[in-house]
């Protein structure tokens, strides 16, 4: 029971204090006049009775009721209700008046002479109570006011007596009984009754109507700020001119904080006295008259709401977090149904009836119950993150705000956050976290409706439903009973205030009073005491907040998959799969930022821990680590996820063993990290240790008691800590005393061991790994998290708190222990605090004291053992070094240093835009061998670490070697690196790991350049091969030919004595030559030409005079040289004794040079003029130079034109050609006779031309060009221009594009010459260099023409050749690569010289097929010349186009004529400063180019032409070594080869090479070769018709360059036939081709060569002697029958027949018909079926699939019918004559026959290659009768005998014409 009021006082005008200030009030009688015990008399009514000042009034006003809220020292409130009437005071006397009252009347005095008659003065009686029961205070002051006024006859001592003796109960109960009732109804005793309504419930507020009329004033949005601005702590002033008014919204705003209570300043309605504590610097609620509101107006960070105007007014400088949506939404939608029910329906056309708000009353309640909702939905789970630290002797109680939030994913929540934070919410835990106390309307709601509420959300219905029932609830609690009895309270008379004779308040008798408040408190002193029996229950908790939050799902919706690969990540680590893990490595990390992965990482590795312990490897431990630093890098300080504190048990268990006895703990890998220098972290974690510490305390001692029922341990196993702790609580009553204190002692003890045991684990991730470094003053805590996963690189984050501590000193140095005072003092604190709230005793607390630096200590000194140890660990075991695979006989000169290959600008492998995977970067090592550069690794990426990549490439081939440094991607720091550039189009970017010395590096670097430029030839590696590297350069193979030493050395010995007598001449001779040279050449060419060695560039030799037995010999040897077979089989003459040589030749092979006296850089055997001697020859070569004078090297069999090739004219221009002044010569000046040789001699060469004196008009050039240049679709037609004088082969391609075309020649770039307008065209054209050729005439009577063109010089050629490779090799990528690539392609000009040099090459061509002769002499005639020459032949010549041929012309016009293959490739020391001239490469790009253009007519394939490009650089076979023939034979290279047959393994030619590769695989072969005779080749040359190589820019990193063919094959068991084809996996498999990765040509085989393939592998399984592929493809080709041999067999035919294609069938996409000429393509490729299933599958019937399946391509084939008739046909043995239609065909050299003439299906083929004979025939069984008997004829062939019949003689006579001369012709 309570008392309902404790004080009645009255309180009345002070008039003796009436001075300069306000009048005061005075406290006139107070009852009882002596304070209760239990509740002391509160300060200062007086002031709250008049809050805005004593003054008196001119008139009555009527009485006023209000209450006012006091709140005393213990924060208890005091609800004053003050009932204020006014007396009229005595009238004052006149000479009194300044001292009189101030107010109003003070003012008027001056003024008005009149004196009012009266003045009023207030007067109030005030109640003062612990309870706010306002009405009943109205009611009962109103009672006495009554008895006064009205002057009832009831003693007003009686009715206060009573009023301060009634005492009612505090709460109600549910369902109000009759004695209950009579409890609660009061009377005074003046005849009056009230029901007194107490609350059911005293935790829930009573707040009547005031929450809806504060609503009404302010509106929703405005008290939501208002709501917001309390709970987050602002300060909150109230504006009216009501005092009731302020406190009804002061106390509505309370209500609406239910269940928090506000724990500030609350003043509802502040006296005017006291408004300076409006500047308080803490947040309350108070209200204050609006008379007062100027005086607010500085109030800068007040929000202040003014009732009566209904504004909210929030200061600039105050921001008010808002309800985090979607609840602000909510709530507001939910006001507005409640307070506004008409907006729903304001837009229906009808109108429902029924609709209008609730009553005030009603709708206040249903107003609250939305904020209950809310608060519900806020603080739902809470329980679930209370942590009770101690149950006994009474529960401690902490919440686990971070855990709250970050499992409400509110953490970022500015307004959950305040909340949390603030003073009410704190109030809220302490008052509601006890597990074991009564429940209200609001723990109901919170543990029971949260699903409904979820549930319902967004159904406008259902919540409003609900918010009824929550609003019906607190009506009842608010109202429990019906008014049974109604109030009986008197009211005065209306008006009564007004009498005028009113008599003063009288004086009550205080004894009465007091006698009667006696008598009540006695009576209750001997009444039993009526205690209210309160229900204490355990109160749930509700749903766990996981049950509740499903709406997040959205976040860890596609989680599974990711928690899947973490998991099995971490299998994988644990079982040791390295490789496994690292691919999954990158998802994990990627995973690890959804905190579902990061959960589920700690619950993984806790699988992993037995006994606290997990001893892992070093890897093991790395990657777990590395995990664990990335799982943490994203916690914030508060580690709301408590992902850091499931961590912080693991890091104490995973381990490795450094050295025995020192094991390394994860914890000091993963310091780095804010959290734990968070001291709420550590308290949060130290609290839920401590409560399951607590928790199995008494499980295990419920346990003991409970051993007996085994029913009950299941359930108690589950119980949760709160649950036990309510348990406990209901008991404690019951114990005894000493189990009370037992319990005390164990719990206290509990926490005290968890305390000793977070000291040690804060120290554990407190102290860094390396103590003996200061890192207090590290600026940041958290490192970059990358640079921590090495395993012993870390570091602690100690530092970075103790900035305020330590920084003062200042000192950066500072002793070690500076860290470990700081983590001590860390800990204390902590302890300290923990310890205080948990109730440890002092004693333990003085003692962890003591123990802390002792703990700090010791951890300090393990640590710096683990330190000293994990110093000594090998780094982060790499991936295992690759050992390459090296060639027979090369020799690694160093072991693999350790590196990784960077990107370069190169896309593809590096994933770019193409996709893909990154292959590189990838790690490995380079290693140098005698041969290659090789790098092999794995990709870094780990989805595709199983593949390895390689790349190399021969030492010789190396073009620039910089020094870089580079940034991997996961270092920091630059590392030094190399960048590699090799001419065959590689680039070896790499880094070295830290591992390797920067000695190792620089010795790398010394032996690479050792190796690239050896002192001579003999130290490349076609020499050392086979030998180990350290040992001499004398190549022992020579030693079994010592008649071969001797011969070269004679050679040699011979050679250098005619040097030594020219020696003096040449010197007299030599400075007027080179200084005209250097007038014509850049600079940089002389140095070329200079610094030749000077054992070579010597002019003139004059050969010895006697012929030794070993020049004889080596005679013999030349005439086996490849020129020689060829020039025989050109008809140019035969080595015979000059007797029997016939002298109608016209050409002789002359031995004049066969010394190399005369030119050491051409072959010993030169074609010259018949008539021409020998010593004549050796005038006339002073002339050119290096005295290369004119031969011949190719004549055209048709119009038996030469070729001719020499190095340039020493004169400036054709005069010198006569007036050589400055050729050196032997004895006194020869000039005149020399020229008149030089003339007689390209005389002699004209004269050996048949038609040369042949001047009728087809030979004009005009006729040649109307005959064979009108399409141009052949060749751009020729048109001459009379302006221009020379041709300038670089006019701007530019220009001509754009159509400024001066020359008028540019169909195709032809060039067009003055000399073409001449009515007879020359006999020899000489092509020479513009420069040399200036200012020449031309004469009329000389049968020669000068053609003068501008070429480039090897100088632009390097210039060129390196742009290129920097466009298809950047070093580094582009912003746009696609841009970047063609523009540097463009600039590099390297397509423009192979068009200059296919132009001239063409211009040739044509020239010798019209019938003239073309001498070529540009430059030293060992360069472009060589160019020229040899690509006139391949175009011209056929022979030229096949393996042999080919061969024969690289063997005859590269070495023979000695291009200078070691000067310009740059392989040895000699030619470094010279540098890399890609002449070579430059024609095999131009042979490249007429390939693409006619696919057909070559016998090698493109791969061909790459295996040269990548070997005559590679150094790896000696054929392109040295710079001539003399080299080689001085070196005794050139025929050792006969003396070392035996020794196969090693091959010295790469010819050798080539055939022993090309018979057993395809690869060199073209199998569309199908040639057609006297094919002269005119290939476009435009450079929009010229394509980039695929050799510059395809790579194979999956084995490196596939040119050293033996590498490439890989598995042993392919090497005895290593097909282009990838038997080592079922063919079956599908798989991924990468572009730069795979070999594609192995991986997947064009259809021919897998055909090959198979055929081959069948013959294997069914043990039959294998053939090789060529002549299963032989056999192919016979069996089908489509071609004529016009090379008997040998010559393989192509399977993409072609039988009317236009002139050159160019390859343009698709081979279709060009021009007006129909073409057949019978493109039969049922080689699938004629090479596996049976060979005979010529028969008509075996192509029929094929003919339909291509009969979009049959057009009639009367194009190829040479001649076509009927005859008759006897079938095979036995069967009967028939006439069928038969068709000759020259072209394929076949007769087909069919059935009719209409017929296109063959049905049947006789090969004429396979004709033996035609004889006439006889009559057989069976044959047409009217036919005449001479009438018929037989074919025999090798296989049958055919049987003709034709219709007459005539017929059948032309018949057997036509095959004859068909036969004849083949």
């Amino acid at each position: 029971m309570a008392r309902l009021a404790d004080y009645f006082v009255l309180v009345g005008y002070d008039p003796g204090k009436r001075g300069s200030g306000d009048g005061q009030g005075q406290i006139l009688q107070r009852f009882p006049e002596k304070d209760w015990e239990d509740n002391p008399f509160p300060q200062g009514i007086e002031l709250f009775c008049q809050p805005s000042g004593w003054q008196l009034f001119p008139e009555r006003n009527p009485p006023t009721f209000f209450v006012a809220v006091l709140t005393d020292i213990n924060s208890e409130r005091h609800y004053c209700a003050c009932f204020t009437f006014w007396e009229a005071v005595e009238s004052p006397q006149p000479q009194s008046h300044p001292r009189n009252g101030e107010g109003e009347e003070g003012e008027e005095e001056p003024s008005s002479p009149v004196q009012p008659a009266q003045l009023f003065a207030p007067k109030s009686l005030v109640l003062v109570s612990r309870l706010d029961h306002a009405e009943v205070f109205r009611n009962s002051l109103g009672l006495i006011y009554t008895i006064y006024v009205d002057g009832l006859s009831v003693s007003l001592e009686n009715v206060i007596g009573n009023l301060l003796t009634c005492t009612i109960p505090i709460t109600g109960g549910a369902q109000p009984d009759a004695d209950d009732e009579a409890a609660r109804t009061i009377s005074l005793g003046a005849g009056d009754r009230q029901v007194i309504q107490t609350p059911i419930n005293d935790s829930l507020p009573v707040s009547s109507c005031s929450v809806a009329l504060l609503f009404r004033q302010l509106g929703i949005t405005n008290v939501l700020f208002l709501f917001c601005a309390a709970l987050t702590e602002h300060k909150i002033l109230f504006l009216s001119s009501s005092y009731q008014r302020l406190t009804d919204a002061c106390r509505a705003l309370l209500a609406l904080m239910f269940p928090l209570k506000y724990s500030f300043t609350y003043v509802p309605i502040l006296p005017a006295q006291l408004l300076e504590v409006l500047s308080t610097p803490t947040p309350f609620i108070i209200g204050v008259h609006s008379i007062f509101q100027s005086e607010t107006q500085e109030l800068l960070d007040v929000v202040i709401a003014d009732l009566d105007g209904g504004t909210v007014n929030v200061p600039e400088c105050v921001h008010i977090s808002l309800l985090p949506e979607p609840l602000l939404q909510q709530t507001r939608e939910a006001l507005s149904m409640v307070l506004d029910p008409e907006l729903e329906v304001a837009d229906l056309a009808f109108l429902p009836s029924t609709i209008s708000a609730s009553s005030l009353k009603m709708q206040d309640k249903e107003i609250r119950a939305v904020f209950l909702r809310l608060f519900a939905q806020l603080l739902q789970g809470y329980r679930w993150c209370l942590h009770i630290i101690r149950i006994h002797p009474e529960p401690v109680i902490r919440f686990h705000k971070a855990a709250f939030l970050g499992q409400r994913g509110l953490t970022e929540d500015d307004f959950l956050t305040k909340v949390l934070e603030g003073m009410a919410f704190a109030g809220f835990v302490t008052e509601r976290g006890a597990p074991y106390r009564p429940i209200d309307l609001f723990d109901e709601l919170v543990a029971y409706e949260v699903k409904r509420m979820r549930a319902e959300e967004g159904n406008k219905q259902k919540i409003l439903r609900h918010i009824k029932e929550l609003a019906e609830k607190l009506y009842k609690n608010e109202n429990p009973y019906p008014a049974v009895t109604m109030h009986k309270v008197q009211k005065p008379t209306e008006g009564c205030h007004l009498r005028l004779h009113q008599k003063p308040f009288p004086r009550l008798d205080e004894g009465t009073v007091q006698w009667i408040i006696d008598q009540a408190t006695a009576k209750l002193q001997t009444a039993p005491p009526a205690v209210k029996a309160e229900k204490k229950c355990m109160v749930p908790s509700g749903p766990p907040i996981a049950a509740i939050l499903e709406r997040n799902g959205n976040a860890l919706a596609n989680s599974a998959r990711r928690l899947e690969v973490v998991r099995n990540c971490i299998s994988y680590v644990f079982e040791n799969k390295m490789l496994e893990a690292k691919k999954l490595f990158p998802a994990v990390l990627r995973a690890m930022k959804g905190r579902a992965a990061r959960h589920c990482l700690t619950q993984e590795l806790n699988l992993h821990v037995q006994q606290n312990r997990a001893v892992l490897d070093h890897q093991q431990f790395d990657f777990v680590i590395r995990m664990m630093n990335c799982c943490l890098q994203d916690c914030t300080a508060m580690d709301e996820h408590g992902i850091a504190a499931a961590l912080l048990p693991l890091v104490t268990a995973f381990c490795r063993k450094l050295s025995p006895g020192i094991t390394q703990f994860a914890y000091s890998c993963v310091q780095e990290h804010v959290v734990w220098t968070n001291i709420q972290f550590w308290e949060a974690m130290f609290y839920c240790d401590v409560q399951n510490h607590i928790r199995a305390l008494y499980l295990d001692s419920n346990e003991e008691n409970h051993a007996e029922e085994e029913s009950t341990e299941e359930p108690q196993e589950a119980k949760s800590a709160l649950e036990i702790a309510s348990e406990q609580l209901r008991l404690w009553p019951t114990m005894s005393r000493e189990k009370q204190q037992e319990l005390i002692q164990k719990e206290e003890s509990t926490v005290f061991s968890q305390a000793i045991h977070y000291a040690n684990r804060m120290s554990y991730l407190l102290l860094p790994l390396d103590t003996s470094k200061n890192r207090l003053l590290r600026s940041s805590g958290l490192g970059d998290v990358e640079s921590v996963s090495n395993s012993f690189v870390t570091n602690s984050i100690a530092g970075s708190v103790a900035e305020s501590y330590d920084t003062e000193s200042g000192f950066e140095d500072a002793e070690s222990s500076d860290v470990a005072n700081y983590v001590v003092r860390f800990i204390n604190r902590f302890v300290d605090k923990v310890c205080t709230e948990s109730g440890v005793t002092n004693e333990h607390l003085k003692g962890l004291h003591v123990m802390i630096p002792d703990i700090v200590q010791m951890h300090i000194e393990t640590l710096d053992a683990v330190h000293r140890e994990s110093k000594r660990l090998p780094p982060i075991q790499k991936p295992k070094l690759l050992r390459p695979n090296l060639l027979v006989g090369e020799e690694c000169v160093m072991e693999g240093l350790r590196v990784c290959l960077m990107p370069d600008g190169r896309e593809e492998a590096a994933g770019g835009s193409i996709g893909g995977p990154p292959l590189l970067p990838a790690e490995g090592a380079i290693f140098l061998t005698t041969y290659r550069i090789i790098f092999k690794g794995t990709p870094t990426d780990p989805l595709v670490g199983e593949q390895v990549v390689i790349r190399s490439f021969p030492i010789a081939s190396l073009t620039k070697e910089k020094k870089i440094s580079i940034q991997a991607q996961a270092d920091p720091f630059l590392q030094e690196g190399l960048q590699l550039r090799s001419c065959t189009f590689q680039l070896l970017k790499i880094a070295f790991d830290e591992e390797v010395a920067s000695d190792s590096a620089e010795i790398f670097r010394k032996h690479l350049h050792k190796l690239r430029y050896p002192q001579h030839v003999r130290g490349t590696f076609a020499f050392t091969v086979g030998q180990s590297p350290k040992q001499a350069m004398q190549p022992k193979a020579k030693e079994k030919n010592p008649s071969l030493r001797t011969l070269s050395k004679n050679l040699v010995k011979n050679a250098k004595k005619t040097i030594g007598r020219q020696y003096v001449t040449r010197k007299k001779y030599t400075p007027p030559a080179w200084e005209q040279r250097g007038s014509q050449h850049f600079p940089e060419d002389n140095e070329d030409e200079i610094s030749v060695s000077e054992d070579m560039d010597r002019s003139t030799l004059t050969p010895s005079t006697t012929m030794r037995p070993s020049d004889k010999m080596t005679n013999a040897h030349v005439v086996e040289r490849a020129c020689c077979r060829d020039y025989q089989r050109l008809g140019l003459g035969t080595l015979s004794s000059s007797l029997t040589r016939s002298k109608n030749e016209p050409f002789r092979i002359s031995t004049v040079n066969r010394m190399y006296a005369i030119c050491r850089s051409y072959p010993g055997l030169l074609i010259v003029p018949q008539s021409i001697p020998d010593n004549t020859i050796q005038r006339i070569s002073r002339c050119y130079r290096q005295n290369r004078f004119p031969v011949v090297c190719w004549r055209n069999s048709r119009t038996k034109a030469v070729l001719l090739r020499s190095g340039g004219l020493h004169g400036k221009g054709v005069v010198g050609l006569f007036k050589s002044q400055n050729a050196p010569t032997a004895g006194p000046s020869q000039t005149d006779s020399t020229s008149l040789e030089q003339e007689k001699y390209l005389q002699a060469v004209i004269n050996s031309m048949p038609h040369y004196s042949d001047a009728s008009g087809r030979n004009t050039l005009s006729g040649f060009t109307s005959a064979h240049m009108s399409s141009a679709g052949k060749w751009g037609s020729i048109r001459a221009s009379g302006r221009m004088s020379s041709y300038a082969l670089n006019v701007e391609i530019g220009s001509r594009l754009a159509g400024k075309d001066l020359l008028g020649a540019q169909h195709n770039g032809t060039p067009a010459e003055t000399t073409f307008l001449r009515q007879h065209r020359a006999s020899l054209y000489i092509i020479g260099d513009k420069s040399q050729l200036k200012g020449v005439k031309p004469d009329p009577l000389q049968h020669w023409e000068v053609v003068p063109i501008e070429v480039f010089d090897v100088r632009q050629v390097k210039a060129s050749f390196k742009k290129l490779m920097k466009a298809c090799v950047p070093g580094c990528p582009s912003s746009d690569p696609s841009v970047a690539y063609l523009r540097s392609l463009e600039e590099s000009e390297w397509l423009s010289q192979i068009h200059k040099i296919l132009q001239i090459s063409v211009l040739v061509v044509e020239l010798l097929d019209t019938g003239s002769s073309v001498l070529v002499s540009l430059e030293d005639g060992w360069d472009i010349t060589t160019q020229v020459v040899s690509l006139v032949q391949l175009l011209s010549d056929r022979y030229y186009r096949t393996l042999e041929g080919f061969r024969l012309l690289v063997e005859k016009e590269w070495l023979s004529f000695g291009h200078r293959f070691s000067h310009r490739g740059a392989q040895t020391l000699a030619g470094q400063s010279s540098g890399f001239a890609p002449i070579f490469l430059q024609f095999l790009d131009c042979v490249h180019q007429i390939h693409l253009q006619f696919p057909m007519e070559f016998e090698f394939s493109q791969y061909y032409l790459k295996f040269l490009s990548y070997h005559y650089i590679s150094n790896r076979f000696r054929t392109f070594l040295l710079d001539s023939d003399y080299e080689r034979i001085e070196l005794g290279l050139l025929y050792e080869e006969k003396g070392e047959r035996k020794s196969q393994q090693v091959h010295k030619s790469i010819w050798d090479y080539i055939d022993r590769i090309n018979r057993k695989t395809p690869v060199f072969f073209n199998y569309m070769f199908a040639p057609e005779d006297g094919e002269v080749l005119r290939p476009y040359s435009n450079i929009s018709n010229l394509k980039v190589w695929d050799y510059y820019t395809e790579e194979t990193l999956s084995e490196g360059p596939s040119y050293d063919w033996e590498l490439t094959q890989g598995q042993p068991e392919q090497v005895e036939e290593p097909d282009r084809q990838d038997t080592g996996a079922p063919q079956s498999k599908r798989r991924i081709i990468w572009p730069c990765y795979d070999n594609r040509s192995r991986v997947e085989p064009d259809a021919i060569s897998r055909l090959l393939q198979e055929l081959h592998n069948l013959k294997t399984e069914l043990g039959h002697v294998q053939e090789r592929w060529k002549e299963t493809w032989d056999g192919v080709k016979a069996s089908q029958r489509t071609e004529a041999r016009q090379e008997g067999s040998r010559t393989p035919s192509s399977l993409l027949m072609s039988s009317g294609l236009s002139h050159h069938r160019r390859s343009l996409g698709v081979y279709l018909q060009e021009s007006g000429v129909g073409s057949t393509l019978n493109l039969s490729l049922d080689s699938d079926t004629s090479s596996t299933s049976t060979p005979s599958s010529g028969k008509p019937g075996g192509r029929r699939s094929t003919s339909t399946l291509y009969s979009q391509f049959q057009t009639s084939e009367s194009e190829n019918r040479s001649y076509e008739g009927s005859l008759y046909k006897k079938g095979a043995f036995m069967k009967p004559w028939k006439p069928r239609w038969f068709v000759l065909d020259k072209t394929k050299h076949q007769l087909r026959y069919y059935d009719s003439r209409m017929d296109t299906e063959c049905k049947g083929v006789i090969d004429l290659a396979e004709v033996e004979s035609i004889t006439p025939g006889t009559p057989t069984m069976g044959a047409p009768k009217t036919v005449d008997e001479k009438a018929f004829f037989d074919l025999k062939t090798t296989k049958r005998v055919y049987n003709f019949c034709a219709q007459d003689v005539q017929l059948a006579q032309q018949w057997i014409d036509r095959i004859q001369s068909c036969l004849s012709d083949a």
